[in-house]
């Protein structure tokens, strides 16, 4: 009665991004469960499974075979992705396990070749130099040889969507879905929030240059703390010369900037240079001209 149920399972086609993640997901799980199974001799003579490494290998990888495609026809990494094998040699569009030869030759052609792959060289090497130099070639031709097969099958997969693997498409075995898939019901208010956040600040690294800062600082403080009183006369300027308005010493070649206030010439020709918008520190006046002090200051004045 299970049987028939099965039978009458609609096929789902996968998509093939589904399929490759499937295919990354094994891989993945491959190297944890190594990694996990060479934890265990770390207490061991480095060295101890260097060499039955792909005796071993392939021990792991038909227990993984029999709990995963021998009994549910679906990797570990389908599974997780709710796919699985279907035998796509039955005339019938309806869903088929894979027999038990699939299932075999499966194993023969995915952890046989594994380890064929990694043995070939030993196997063949034992034997005399002469006769392993003439059989070299040929085994890097046929594996040269599977590789192309392998190019070849993945370019087709991309254009028709079936059979991501050579053993796939030698076996006649399918990925499908093993209930159709829904809808998901995506929430897209964490999304909006993060793209306008992100438009946002991408905004301000684009304002931000482009603003004089020190200008409207010094615009913004004229305004808070105006200064009045300010005359041209001479004493007016004789006060407000002991002391340079940048660096607050005693000014060295004292220059002006139209204003009455007073700049060492080193200080005001590099902050000129580096703003040509730049604005006395005190009153806010841009730079008109920077010109030399006329007027004579003696060091006493400093003292008085």
């Amino acid at each position: 009665m299970a049987s028939s149920i099965g039978n009458e399972k609609n096929v789902n086609p996968v998509l093939r991004i589904s399929q490759l993640d499937a295919l990354e997901l094994n891989k993945a799980l491959e190297q944890l469960v190594w990694s996990q199974f060479t934890s265990c001799f770390h207490g061991f003579k480095p060295g101890v499974l260097a060499h039955f490494e792909p005796e071993v290998k392939a021990f792991l990888w038909l227990i993984l075979w029999r709990f995963t495609i021998y009994s549910k026809n679906a990797t570990v990494g389908q599974a997780i992705l709710n796919i699985q094998y279907k035998n796509n040699l039955s005339q019938t569009e309806k869903y088929q396990p894979l027999s038990k030869h699939q299932k075999l030759w499966y194993l023969i052609f995915t952890v046989g070749g594994t380890w064929l792959e990694e043995r070939c060289y030993d196997l063949f090497n034992n034997r005399q130099p002469q006769s392993f130099c003439k059989i070299k070639p040929y085994i890097n031709f046929g594996a040269g040889l599977l590789k192309l097969c392998g190019l070849l099958n993945f370019l087709i997969f991309l254009q028709k969507g079936t059979f991501a693997t050579l053993t796939e498409r030698i076996l006649g075995i399918r990925s499908v879905f093993c209930k159709p898939q829904s809808v998901r019901q995506v929430g897209f208010e964490y999304m909006n929030r993060e793209l306008l956040w992100h438009g946002f600040a991408e905004f301000l690294i684009y304002l931000l240059p482009l603003i004089n800062v020190q200008k409207l600082k010094l615009k913004i403080s004229s305004w808070c703390l105006p200064i009045a009183g300010l005359s041209n006369s001479e004493n007016t300027l004789a006060t407000h010369c002991k002391e340079c308005s940048l660096c607050g010493e005693w000014p060295t070649m004292p220059h002006t900037i139209g204003c009455s206030h007073v700049f060492c010439y080193y200080c005001i020709k590099s902050n000129y240079l580096f703003d040509m918008y730049f604005t006395c520190p005190k009153c806010g006046s841009e730079v008109h001209s920077l010109q030399p002090l006329k007027y004579k200051i003696e060091m006493t004045e400093l003292h008085a």
